[in-house]
């Protein structure tokens, strides 16, 4: 999606515990309600399993866990958030687990600061800016950094072997 001149750029907004979090909008597939998840053996813990989505298995991440603030648990409000990531041509598809999803939101260029030297409670590489919005302070995330294209690819590598072992009849 090209941005238009003085536009401002949109984000999908949603919560990790108390913190408000932002995706670019144009990395955004869906937003799905949670569903069982399966967990793949071996990998990491923030590495919640894969579901399905319309046929194919997409990788979950817990994004609480990645960022060091606990587990998301499961309630009416938690969501998962499909993202699209593109990287030397090739796109991967990845779920991010949330608490919650708040809404579309349009952020003008002056209202997004560069991310703090020190003192989040994120990782910094992880956060591209920290926006404003309403009297409250949401951290947008860098996509390319959080899901990283080697995390997504060993992943996938573990689901194409396991569904290869099924196929083929093997337990």
């Amino acid at each position: 999606m090209m941005q238009e001149e003085g536009a401002g750029y949109r984000f999908l907004t949603f919560t990790l515990g108390e913190v408000f979090f932002a995706l670019d909008i144009s990395s955004v597939r869906e937003i799905l309600d949670l569903q069982d998840i399966t967990r793949i053996p071996g990998a990491p813990d923030y590495m919640r399993g894969v579901v399905n989505v319309r046929g194919t298995a997409v990788p979950v991440m817990d994004l609480r866990m990645k960022f060091g603030l606990g587990r998301v648990e499961k309630t009416l409000n938690t969501r998962v958030v499909i993202v699209e990531i593109t990287k030397n041509e090739a796109t991967s598809v990845v779920g991010a687990m949330a608490d919650s999803v708040k809404e579309v939101l349009e952020l003008e260029p002056e209202a997004i600061d560069p991310p703090p030297a020190m003192g989040a409670t994120v990782r910094t590489d992880f956060i591209r800016g920290i926006g404003k919005h309403g009297g409250r302070f949401i951290l947008i995330l860098d996509v390319d950094k959080v899901f990283t294209s080697e995390e997504i690819l060993d992943v996938a590598r573990v689901v194409e072997d396991a569904a290869r072992g099924a196929e083929s009849g093997e337990a």
